[in-house]
């Protein structure tokens, strides 16, 4: 009986990709990834060449190369390409209404990046699945951050991680801050937008992902550790707005 080699190189990708978030990451999930709902048996897989959703895909990839020409939303596409959890809060600071930081918001800030890292460890299953190959890589051409490329062909396109880290960010910042919801979500949008202007994710990759990370976030719920966290990041918020 032949190997499923594909099968294999999958398991391999999810292994690796795993691997190295969580070498990276400084951050303690509230649940492990395997007790976290497998997204392959949750979402449809991505567009099929051809199709119509993936001549869409198609136009919006075009789209955001024309969204390049703006100067200002082009460096807004660069500056949320960075992977960083740190660089997140800070974009997603602004419209919560409150800088966040370790030292300055660390109630804040323990709910945000675990909740976040909980949250986002979801993707590795569907990535390596998947596989699917990313825009730029398809046409040949450049993303926005070229030196990045090599590395990000190395993990699959659907969904995006980076969609999914700030809506996720955004999910938990309104629980926390509910009065700034319309604000954080907004840029949060506008960030899942910055992957297809960047060329590194289909249009597709972005609107999966942003029902993954809510699925994520209703799983999240069940944790009476982040619960907790929640009560005291609120109560923080109040604190430093009293003042």
């Amino acid at each position: 009986m032949k190997p499923d080699i594909k099968a294999l190189f999958a398991s391999l990708l999810l292994l690796g990709a795993a691997f190295s978030a969580f070498a990276q990451s400084k951050y303690v999930p509230y649940f492990p990834e395997d007790s976290l709902p497998d997204i392959v048996q949750c979402i449809p897989a991505p567009p099929e060449n051809p199709s119509p959703a993936f001549d869409y895909d198609i136009i919006r990839y075009v789209w955001g190369k024309q969204q390049r020409k703006d100067p200002v939303r082009l460096e807004m596409a660069r500056r949320d390409a960075i992977w960083d959890m740190d660089t997140t809060l800070v974009i997603m600071s602004e419209p919560f209404g409150l800088e966040i930081s370790a030292e300055k918001t660390p109630a804040i800030y323990e709910a945000l990046t675990r909740g976040i890292t909980t949250i986002e460890i979801i993707r590795f299953k569907p990535k390596a699945h998947y596989f699917r190959q990313r825009p730029y890589a398809y046409f040949g051409e450049p993303s926005i951050l070229p030196e990045d490329d090599e590395w990000l062909a190395t993990e699959g396109s659907y969904p995006s991680g980076h969609t999914i880290r700030a809506w996720a960010c955004a999910l938990v910042m309104a629980e926390i801050n509910p009065d700034a919801a319309e604000a954080i979500f907004a840029r949060a949008w506008a960030y899942g937008e910055s992957r297809v202007i960047s060329g590194c994710h289909w249009q597709s990759d972005v609107d999966a992902s942003r029902p993954v990370a809510s699925i994520g976030y209703s799983y999240l719920q069940t944790s009476a550790e982040y619960r907790a966290a929640i009560v005291l990041a609120r109560k923080e918020l109040h604190r430093l707005l009293a003042k």
